[in-house]
Parts: C-alpha cells; structure tokens; sequence
C-alpha cells in the first residue's frame, strides 16, 4: 500500500533540512528522505568559517547534524533512504524509494544536490578534508598565504583561481589543454594575475605529503616527444571542472538547462510542474553555497504551505 504525504523532500543537505524546519513549523507533516550522502557535501568539509550564527567556526558534520535536530525538533520525519523513480506526471506525485516503497505526495522539493566532478585519483579520496577541496570559496581561507593548485580551464577554474589569488601566496592553475576555455574576460584576468601561474598542457599524476597535502606530481605534454614530469610543492588542491546536478530521475518532467540544473521561475523555488519545488545545488549553477542552499529551501516550504493552502489540501 502506497504512503500519502503532503509534503515530500528528497535530499539532506542546508536546503533539504531547512525546508524540513520551516514545513514542520507550517504543519505540513513533510517527510525528508535523506538519499546517498545524509547532509550532503558538507559532509565532507572540515571546518565551515562563513555560515551566520558560528562566530568560532563549525565542521561540516557538526553544522548539518544541528541542522537536522532542529528538523526533527519541530517534527519532521526524517529518514534513510534513495529515490530510484519519480512520476510527476500528475499530482498527487509518486515517488519510489529504494526500489519499493511508493509515496504519493501533493508536493514535492527537490533539494538533491550537485556532484563536484574529480578527476578519479586515488589521492583525491585519499587528501579529502587534507588539502583536497571542490570549493574555494569555502575552503580557500585556510590557504591564507600558502600555495596552492586549481584544476580546470573553464570559467570555473579561472574564478577560483582569482579569488584564492586574494587569499593564497602563489596560485597555480593547472590546464590540460594548451588554451584556456574560459571567456576572454576571466582570460585576461587570471593572465594579468601575478600570482597565478598558468600551467598548460599539464596533467595531475598524483599527491603527495605526510597526512595533508604537500605537492603535485604533473605530466606536462602527454605523449609527446617533450614529454616531462614535473613536481610543484602545493599546500592546496582544487577541483573546478565542474558539478553534475543530481538530477537524473526527474529530467522527464522538470525542465533542466544543459548541464541538469533544474529551472525554477526566477526568483522563486517553482519549477515547471505545479506543486514541485527545487532548492539548494540542484537549481544553483552560480553561488553554490551552504546559506543561499538554506535560502532557498526556506523559500520551497514556504511556497509548498501556499499551495497546498491554495488547493484545499
């Protein structure tokens, strides 16, 4: 026998568990299904420096454990588990879960997530939390002063590197290609940059340090008959190649942009299907963070309360 609900959140990062706590607060009974990554990538930070209300800092950890006590305080039912089919065909959706239970609900906020894409070391697992980041913003503050390398030669990638330029001694940024992809501005803005180092044709081999990372081993045109090796001393290691949206299971009926990113009405955490929200990395190719990720599942709740209020429901 399928469950009803009223309200349904799939994913358990700063968006997920901030709709749980304003849903619950509104009455809405939401049931939160926690999927792959319980807190999602936050999970997997250390120390987080820049989120309001932790003046001393907080670990990634410890900030979405309390953020789901508050959830569970005010009564949100919240539980281990993965979506492996969606039907949004018509209200009330019907959601499945672990390949066996079904859940109708009359709404539904998708707050799954995006996936930093890595370049699939073995050291990337290895260093994780040690010198291994997928977010500058978030991480680039413990490199004040230190040297660190950017992978990637998209706009991401050149981004990252100015900002951690402001903050680090030296930035390397690491491209594999002879060129950069990034538009001209950012171009001219990483070349024009002191403190960067634009390595081209440069592919990372590996890691190295005691615990934390210390250096990069590199492979500067691959194939070639110059081929080299080279080592640079490195304190930090960021990925900017990009994230994938976890947003697979509802293309069918929720309207992405190229890259998966769920489309919402702007301004708003409405998609395309009446009644169904996203909020957080999911619908976010731009900021990225773990407030504006709780900004937005705030305002999924709230938007979830008005139409089921709207609709009688």
């Amino acid at each position: 026998m399928n469950e009803k609900v009223r309200c349904l959140i799939i994913g358990s990062g700063p968006a997920g568990y901030t709709a749980a706590i304003y849903a619950s607060r509104a009455n809405l009974s939401p049931v939160l299904y926690e999927g792959m990554q319980p807190g999602g990538q936050l999970t997997t930070t250390t120390e987080v420096e820049n989120f309001p209300g932790y003046p001393e800092g907080i670990t990634g950890p410890e900030l979405m454990e309390d953020l789901k006590k508050q959830a569970t305080r005010f009564g949100a039912d919240i539980r281990f588990g993965m979506v492996t089919a969606a039907d949004l065909s018509s209200a009330p959706y019907k959601i499945t879960i672990d390949g066996e239970k079904v859940i109708e609900t009359q709404t539904l906020i998708i707050s799954t997530g995006a996936t930093a894409k890595y370049l699939g070391l073995p050291d990337e697992t290895k260093y994780a939390g040690s010198g291994v980041s997928a977010c500058a913003t978030c991480d680039g503050f413990f490199y004040r002063k230190r040297k660190v390398a950017v992978v990637g030669g998209g706009d991401t990638a050149a981004e990252e590197a100015a900002y951690l330029a402001n903050i680090a001694e030296k930035v390397y940024l690491i491209v594999r290609k002879d060129y950069l992809r990034a538009s001209k501005i950012m171009q001219e803005r990483v070349m024009g940059n002191p403190k960067i180092e634009i390595l081209f044709e440069h592919e990372t081999l590996g890691l190295t340090g005691d615990m934390v990372v210390q250096g990069a081993d590199l492979i500067k045109r691959r194939g070639k008959p110059d081929e080299e090796k080279v080592h640079i001393e490195i304190d930090g290691f960021f990925l900017a190649i990009g994230h994938t949206p976890n947003s697979q299971i509802f293309k069918p009926w929720v309207e992405t942009d190229e890259t998966g990113y769920i489309k919402t009405i702007p301004g708003t955490p409405k998609t395309n299907v009446e009644g169904v929200f996203a909020a957080g990395d999911v619908a976010d190719p731009h900021y990225k963070q773990a407030i504006t990720a709780a900004g937005t599942g705030c305002q999924a709740a709230i938007e979830a309360e008005r139409y089921l209020s709207e609709k009688g429901l």
